[in-house]
């Protein structure tokens, strides 16, 4: 059936639900070029103000999945499962997470994004690895996951191809915050990736991308009824993002934190118990565990006796990385030339952070974009950043970074001093798994 793109835009405008039929016209017609970006641009704002159904968003999620390729995996050995972050500051999650379910039993076939404003993006990381495909085809996705049961990669232009052009007329219209087309463009990518279970964590804080708890609650439960709606089995945990979630920010200090998480060297008590508690869920949804605890344990003993950091060798080295990177990350990823502690102005306590001028305070150093096109430095960053609660003062910084000279190395220092408040006593604590939607 033909429908006239203009009707189907008056019908949005006056608050009108689309059929299935006139959003997949809407979505073949954005697909192949037949509707023009302005017409796109016209729908898109119509959702942006009057917003669409369930039944809306599932029929556009799952027309933007049939944009293009969609994967399949019957003979992965195991349950095909993935986690989407809606994003923050130190979140380095993907790169344990998916060798800890790996190990367990699951498959993990994990598409992720590059920085998005302050937030750090999972392949801007991975790139500070020498050698590693961080958008290889298709065929070298499906080899590597079936080889080392997980592979994390950048989403390709065969998967999804309508959402890659709807994001862009979004960014420039100024209805990227919209709801039912945030939900449709982060689940459109996970079904065609052709998944079995999805554990989405939703940030709420100073560093996140939607800093409202009633927001982050609302793109929760829209994720969840749209990825079951579609078919998909899915949970959400609403995660606290007031603090860096590693005592990393960058992309190399990132992957190295990451590494000595999964030696065992160094755990961050705020990142092991979220990385925990997704790959718990992860396990619960894909039938490897009865429950979320028994996943969380099953987790755990994964972590504890080598298995994932075997894992996470195998995927980079598969993805064209060094084949001991593990053993020697430290050889191999990019150093600043300037590391520097950044001392406290008072001693005291951390009472609260403004996570999100932290994340602004990495891009300063080169270690994100202020444009699309930018060029980053894989290098920079801040490293043992003070948590909430901790001491500071003399023998103790509030970070230290990493910089690619002084005028970097100072602006940043004068960042977090800015952003990170100093009381007289440790506030009490606050609860890092907020909320569970199952």
């Amino acid at each position: 059936m033909s429908f006239l793109p203009q009707e189907v835009i008056r019908k949005k405008r006056d608050g009108m639900a689309l059929t299935p039929e006139e959003v997949a016209f809407f979505v073949e017609g954005l697909t192949d070029g037949s509707i023009g970006e302005g017409q796109v641009a016209a729908l898109a704002m119509a959702v942006f103000f009057n917003g669409m159904e369930p039944d809306e968003i599932v029929a556009l999620t799952l027309a933007m999945k049939d944009s293009g390729d969609t994967l399949s995996w019957e003979k992965a050995g195991g349950p095909v499962l993935d986690k989407h972050s809606t994003g923050g500051v130190g979140d380095n999650v993907s790169l344990m997470l998916a060798p800890i379910v790996a190990a367990a039993g699951g498959v993990v076939p994990m598409i992720s994004g590059r920085g998005l404003g302050h937030t750090g993006g999972t392949l801007d990381k991975l790139d500070s690895i020498p050698g590693y495909q961080s958008q290889p085809d298709l065929e070298t996705f499906r080899k590597v996951t079936a080889e080392a049961g997980c592979a994390i990669i950048g989403q390709t232009a065969d998967l999804a191809p309508a959402d890659k052009r709807l994001y862009a007329i979004r960014d420039v219209t100024a209805t990227v915050e919209s709801l039912p087309m945030i939900t449709a463009s982060i689940l459109s990518k996970k079904l065609a990736a052709g998944l079995s279970g999805l554990v989405l964590d939703v940030k709420a804080g100073s560093g996140a991308f939607m800093a409202r708890l009633d927001d982050a609650r609302a793109l929760a439960r829209s994720l969840v009824t749209v990825a079951q709606g579609a078919g998909l089995s899915a949970s959400a945990l609403i995660t606290d993002m007031n603090e860096p979630l590693a005592s990393a920010a960058g992309n190399a200090v990132e992957v190295q934190n990451a590494v000595d998480f999964l030696t065992g060297a160094h755990r961050d008590p705020r990142l092991e118990k979220v990385t925990i508690a997704l790959a718990g869920e992860m396990l619960r949804l894909g039938g490897l565990a009865a429950s979320a605890e028994e996943g969380e344990r099953l987790a755990s003993g994964k972590l504890a006796d080598g298995s994932a950091a075997e894992r996470f060798q195998k995927m980079v080295a598969a993805l064209g990385g060094p084949a001991d990177f593990v053993e020697r990350a430290g050889e191999h990823l990019p150093a600043a030339p300037l590391v520097r502690d950044i001392a406290a102005g008072e001693a005291g306590f951390v009472s609260a952070i403004d996570t999100r001028a932290l994340g602004v305070a990495v891009i300063g150093l080169g270690g994100g974009r202020r444009r699309a096109e930018d060029d980053i430095d894989h290098a920079v960053g801040l490293t043992a950043i003070a948590a909430i609660g901790e001491e500071v003062g003399p023998g103790r910084p509030l970070a230290v970074v990493h910089a690619r000279d002084e005028a970097a190395a100072a602006a940043a220092a004068r960042a977090v001093r800015a952003a990170c408040h100093i009381g007289a006593e440790a506030p009490a604590g606050t609860p890092l798994i907020i909320e569970r939607l199952t």
